[in-house]
């Protein structure tokens, strides 16, 4: 199963510089600190700039007006691929799009909202987030909406008006989400009921396939781990600061910073080596295993075959 995750004009960031890689050496580490909002995603490339308060990170997102149909496939919240048959899905901020190796994108069901979080669970099944297009009824955050249609119709499931999750991913049973209306890691077992684990200031997660409670998060400080379930995060030393990170189920971690730096590890995240380049800010990541990552830039998506080392155009606007 694949794992995943609005705009008007931005400043490009300053960036502070990256730890040096990881030389192996156990450390203990000392507790993840909350902050405030790192420079580093302040302000994002391609990514409107809206402060979220108590935490740091960026909230790439809007309220949900003024989107225009027709828009294209403009600002990639979050991509994730249907093992049905494979077909690569972008949630953005003017809808769900059907995304080919070749031609168009397709905008699914012709509906045009903001999909701030989107995650694939299974064949046809998705859960995402956001905020409803113009004229839809609804509150201005949709909460944990699902689809069993492959994105035809959707429901909301829980939280609608209290939850904005800008990163979703579903396993174990479990949902995990980031919401950016208040800074909490979340986690439900039953997609209605949620546990508030932690509000440790992060731009992203990715959870382990193989073990529910250890998870990475992007934080001010660099990579930080957590061991249970996300109440807790430690640094890990020399890890690079990164802005999205994704776990694909073959174990292998891919990360990429706000410049497009790719960066992987093999070990869980103890120890990170430096890969290809996107050329661009990055706006949304997954990868699916046997060395295929999804990056998605401003104006398309790059596509890779060796865990990120290098990338070729798999869609452009």
């Amino acid at each position: 199963m694949p794992d995943s995750r609005s705009s008007t004009s931005r400043t490009k960031p300053s960036r502070p510089q990256p730890r040096g890689q990881g030389s192996g050496k156990r450390v203990t580490p000392a507790p993840v600190k909350p902050g405030r909002r790192p420079a580093f995603i302040a302000v994002l490339v391609a990514v409107m700039v809206l402060v979220a308060g108590i935490v740091f990170l960026t909230i790439r997102g809007g309220d949900g007006t003024g989107q225009q149909a027709g828009a294209g496939m403009a600002h990639v919240h979050a991509l994730g691929v249907d093992p049905q048959d494979g077909a690569l899905y972008a949630g953005t901020h003017y809808g769900l799009f059907r995304v080919p190796e070749q031609g168009a994108a397709t905008l699914v069901a012709d509906r045009v909202q903001d999909f701030m979080g989107f995650t694939v669970v299974g064949a046809n099944q998705y859960l995402a987030s956001g905020h409803p297009g113009e004229g839809q009824a609804g509150p201005s955050s949709l909460g944990l909406i699902e689809s069993t249609d492959g994105g035809q119709t959707w429901r909301s499931l829980s939280l609608a008006g209290e939850a904005d999750f800008h990163s979703l991913e579903a396993r174990h049973g479990r949902v995990y989400g980031l919401n950016s209306m208040t800074g909490a890691f979340m986690v439900s077992e039953d997609r209605r009921t949620w546990e508030t684990r932690s509000q440790t200031p992060m731009a992203d997660f990715a959870v382990s396939p193989e073990a529910p409670e250890v998870l990475l998060a992007t934080t001010q400080q660099g990579v930080a781990r957590s061991a249970d379930g996300g109440r807790s995060f430690e640094p890990v030393p020399g890890a690079p600061v990164l802005l999205l990170v994704s776990w694909a189920e073959d174990g292998t971690i891919v990360g990429v910073d706000p410049d497009g730096a790719v960066h992987s590890s093999t070990d869980g995240g103890l120890t990170w080596q430096p890969g290809g380049n996107l050329g661009a800010a990055p706006e949304a990541l997954t990868a699916t295993g046997d060395g295929e990552v999804f990056a998605a830039v401003e104006g398309g998506i790059l596509y890779s075959t060796d865990g990120g080392r290098t990338f070729t155009v798999r869609y452009s606007e």
